[in-house]
């Protein structure tokens, strides 16, 4: 079976020196990269040290590195945009000098978060984005790179944003489209794999293989546990909206995320097709970009900051938190000692004590 854009396909060739391997899980927010995430985490690749919690909108966690995610929300505003400005795409690229602090920032962040693992697994759609910063620092640390791209109906994501954060359909499928042109540009050059969510949670095991051909190597962990593990995260808890209705029947946006979204399902199906069938679409979207980006790209970077400052105050709130209980844990534990080594001083003393009668 040929596997879709399963080799390097760019100009950009990655030559790791280290023997690692990060795993990258590319693509549009609520479109299953938790999901797969976590699959490919209890195949054996590491998560970050500091994963950002579960909450009411996903149950199961995010599994998703809040400082890496804080720190790309900065660098998005430093360039005017935002998580969910649909005109995030292409890259905007800084000043020569400022855009090398940003990826200085960043490496020392990643190694502060997978400290040397041999398979890091890094999950953020704005990684989607901002592509080409993260791969200059993968290829400074000498880490080869495979992208895991979760495909899923885009009106699907649409009901996903619509409840957590009030978008209106049109916006959701600019958002889609942005974040799928960047991770399809952003993997172009290295092994990749296409996943449809549906098929995911159908059958886990033959998309694990896909991604296994597509990559050509195994996942560092896969073991019967493992499977057992996974049989039991993957339930139908994790599809919280069906697709109803069109794409075409968008106004202004369903032709042109229909167009994108019939090249993703292609390449979840194992059909070849150049990525320069994209090129119509990436046009569209800097067309409408350059008419309403001037209106829609700052409001977005000020909510962010907003979003991206509560978000931040959160995390530290919850890492606190779960400190101060491990401190009360450990407390617990050597109060606990400390009885028993009490309770044995004062059994050696009761039978120092009979000793010293019988004689």
């Amino acid at each position: 079976m040929t596997y879709a854009n399963s080799q390097p396909v760019g100009s950009r060739t990655s030559n790791p020196s280290s023997g690692r391997a990060v795993y990258l899980v590319l693509g549009m927010h609520r479109s299953g990269t938790s999901a797969i995430t976590q699959v490919l985490a209890l195949a054996g690749a590491a998560l970050p040290k500091n994963v950002m919690p579960g909450d009411e909108h996903n149950a199961k966690g995010y599994f998703e590195p809040w400082r890496i995610a804080i720190f790309n929300d900065q660098r998005l505003r430093a360039a005017g945009g935002a998580w969910d400005d649909p005109f995030i795409f292409p890259y905007r690229a800084l000043e020569p000098r400022e855009e090398k602090r940003w990826t200085t920032r960043a490496t020392d962040l990643f190694d502060e978060e997978f400290a040397g693992a041999r398979y890091p697994l890094m999950k953020d759609p704005r990684v989607s984005v901002l592509g080409p910063l993260w791969r200059t620092v993968l290829d400074d640390l000498g880490l080869a790179a495979r992208a895991v791209i979760p495909v899923r109906h885009p009106l699907e994501v649409a009901g996903s944003l619509a409840k957590r954060n009030g978008f209106p359909v049109e916006k959701s499928l600019l958002l889609w489209v942005a974040h799928m042109l960047a991770a399809e540009l952003s993997s172009r050059d290295i092994p990749r794999a296409f996943v449809p969510y549906d098929g995911l949670l159908s059958d886990w095991r033959g998309q694990v293989a896909r991604i296994e051909a597509a990559h050509g190597a195994p996942l560092p962990g896969l073991t019967a546990a493992s499977a057992k593990a996974i049989d039991g995260f993957l339930t139908q808890e994790l599809r919280h909206n069906s697709a109803t209705g069109a794409l075409a029947r968008v106004p202004r946006v369903g032709a042109l995320t229909a167009e994108v979204y019939d090249w993703f399902q292609a390449a979840a199906r194992d059909e070849i097709r150049p990525p320069d069938a994209l090129a119509a679409a990436t046009a569209t979207l800097e067309k409408m970009r350059k008419t309403l980006g001037i209106f829609v790209s700052p409001v977005t970077s000020d909510l962010a900051a907003a979003r991206s400052d509560l978000l931040e105050a959160r995390q530290i709130a919850a890492f606190e938190q779960n400190k101060a209980r491990s401190l009360e844990a450990q407390l617990a534990a050597l109060a606990a000692q400390a009885e028993d080594r009490d309770r044995l001083e004062q059994s050696l003393d009761r039978l120092l004590d009979d000793l010293l009668r019988e004689r």
